[in-house]
């Protein structure tokens, strides 16, 4: 029996792109910085000149499966990591947005064969959002930490 699991050993040889919701960048800049402190501290060279990672700013949720499409396509990236905030409020707009972000992200990562992590937050309340963006507990590392089993997973299938 065959047991394939990622691990966190070979991260430095990943490359990862983030696209990152500027709707709610109060929130979406915390979970950024969550992010990019995991990826560093496993081995991942988050400098300006960075060959291994890119950072994609998209208008909102809405927007995270289009480019992250792009971005996988050009199978220059090992994971894609999606950030956002989607806060309800009094319209079903909440509804909408948060349908499909998470339907456009999870068709994008099974037709390119890429992994997409869904690093998009859905909560009531801003008070909610800013708890898991940092206040208690940043998400974004757990993100990024997603995207380095998952990257080193598909590379251990290959």
């Amino acid at each position: 029996m065959a047991t394939i699991e990622g691990t966190f050993e070979r991260s430095s040889s990943l490359k990862v792109a983030i696209v990152v919701a500027r709707f709610n960048d109060l929130i979406t800049n915390k979970l950024l910085s969550g992010c990019l402190d995991c990826l560093s501290r496993h081995g991942i060279d988050i400098s300006e000149s960075s060959s291994q990672l890119d950072i994609a700013w998209v208008p909102g949720s809405f927007e995270l499966p289009i480019i992250s499409q792009e971005l996988a396509r050009k199978l220059k990236y090992d994971v894609v990591i999606t950030l956002g905030a989607v806060i309800r409020g009094d319209t079903p707009h909440f509804d909408v947005v948060i349908a499909e972000a998470s339907k456009g992200i999870a068709t994008v990562s099974r037709e390119t064969g890429v992994p997409i992590i869904f690093g998009v937050l859905t909560t009531d309340t801003m008070q909610q959002a800013l708890e898991r963006a940092g206040i208690k507990n940043n998400l974004g590392w757990s993100y990024a930490l997603q995207a380095i089993e998952m990257g080193s997973l598909m590379k251990a299938l290959s």
